[in-house]
């Protein structure tokens, strides 16, 4: 457990890698945790030789449960605050890369348009700069899903806090207010390569989230995963794990 003052400990999981390598931070995604990656970090990790990192956010997994409502700075607050003092007391300095799904993948956005030290690349998976209707769509069949008790494996994951992080989600997205969050203002002051990926029938987002992406961020670059939704990583493991290593060693050749 990593604690970082305030009543808050963050759980997380370091995976083995050359220590001459950047390090890879994985970042979950909205309703998400460390063990629901499964073994992909482990997979990337051994396919680039690097090593890994891991981590529940406040109010996910084994972490401490959220001390406060949400409200439209959420994401920021995570790519701003929470992540930075995470890499400090973690990496000591080291370069890193950030992957990161769906809330992740906007998270590491926004962290990689503040132009941080030692961060080399971005890889997103199912990113969002935008709120789209299909957007919205998906989050109210999630929310009727979850009030059928079709989602309570979710349980499994965040124990006690699964009622408050699941509604944390939902009912911030489904904000009149939060139909207006938009981080493309951002996309070009990131620096880094960036890789964004996207199933082509997530439920989720539409194409358009990646062509913001590819053509905002000066180092942008978009795939289009074929028959795949919203979690690319579980659904077409082994083509995220040769798109990703090949993002990866690119980096490590520059």
């Amino acid at each position: 457990m990593l604690d970082l003052g305030d009543g808050v400990r963050l759980s997380y999981q370091a995976i083995e890698g050359d220590a001459r390598k950047p390090v890879l931070v994985f970042l979950h995604e909205g309703l998400g945790c460390t063990a629901m990656w499964r073994d992909f970090p482990a997979r990337l990790c051994a396919a680039t030789g690097c090593p890994g990192l891991v981590y529940d956010r406040e109010g996910y997994g084994l972490s401490s449960p959220l001390r406060r409502g949400r409200d439209v700075h959420y994401l920021h607050e995570s790519a701003l605050v929470e992540l930075p003092r995470v890499l400090e007391a973690l990496l000591d300095g080291r370069a890193y890369i950030v992957v990161g799904h769906s809330d992740g993948g906007s998270i590491a956005l926004i962290h990689a348009a503040a132009r941080p030290a030692g961060l080399l690349g971005v890889l997103t998976e199912a990113a969002h700069v935008f709120v789209e209707e299909v957007t919205l769509r998906g989050i109210r069949a999630a929310l009727n899903a979850y009030g059928e008790g079709k989602l309570h494996g979710l349980a499994r994951y965040h124990g006690a806090k699964t009622e408050g992080i699941f509604h944390a989600w939902a009912d911030t997205w489904l904000q009149p207010y939060f139909s207006h969050w938009n981080i493309e203002y951002l996309l070009p002051a990131i620096t880094c390569p960036v890789l964004a990926l996207q199933g082509a029938a997530d439920q989720y987002g539409t194409a358009a989230q990646l062509e913001s992406i590819a053509t905002r961020a000066p180092h942008g670059r978009q795939w289009m995963v074929p028959d795949c939704g919203h979690t690319p990583h579980q659904e077409r493991p082994e083509v995220l794990l040769d798109l990703m290593s090949r993002f990866v060693r690119g980096l490590l050749s520059l």
